[in-house]
Formats: C-alpha cells, structure tokens, sequence
C-alpha cells in the first residue's frame, strides 16, 4: 500500500475556505450582469447612463438584452460599467441610502 501525498482531510479543508479570501471584498462577488444593469438603469435611467457611458445599447433603443448581449461580447465595456455600478455604490454609502440589490 503506498501513501497518498496529501492527506483527503487536507484537501477537504483547503477547498472552499482556499478561494474564501480572493472575494471577501469583492462588491461585485455573486451579483450577475443583469443585475447590474438593472441597478444602474433603475438608479441613473436610460438617459443618464447612457450619458455616462457612451455605448449605443444604452443610447440608441436602450433595453437591458441589448445591453447585456453587447456588454457580454465587450470586456473594456463592462468594465466601465463594473466601475459606473461600484462608483454608484460608494455615492449611496456616501449619502446615506441604502445600496439597492
């Protein structure tokens, strides 16, 4: 019988509590695309966010498919709107409201 090089107890416990850390300050950890969307959409509306962030699926015929069609396909996009969600976040800490889902 030959030992195994790591114990199945190790490996176990190293597992969830491993990858733990990495998103124990991530604002965005567990939030979807749509959600996102729909928050900024909801807090700045059409107009505004397409204002903010000039992309055609949020000037021209806004809806959150188109927007999340292109947002998918566009990393540096949904970046900007990664940032536009955390920058909306720190405002509605910042003034007291509370962050809406």
């Amino acid at each position: 019988m030959t030992p195994e090089p790591y114990p199945e107890s190790s490996l176990q416990e190293a597992g969830p509590t491993a990858a733990a850390p990495a998103q124990a300050g991530n604002p965005l950890h567990g939030l979807t695309l749509e959600a996102i969307v729909t928050a900024l959409a909801a807090h700045y509306g059409w107009d505004e966010l397409g204002q903010r962030i000039h992309i055609r699926c949020f000037v021209l015929d806004p809806s959150v498919s188109s927007s999340l069609k292109f947002l998918r396909k566009t990393p540096w996009a949904r970046e900007k709107v990664e940032s536009l969600y955390l920058f909306m976040l720190r405002e509605q800490r910042r003034s007291g409201q509370a962050p809406r889902p």
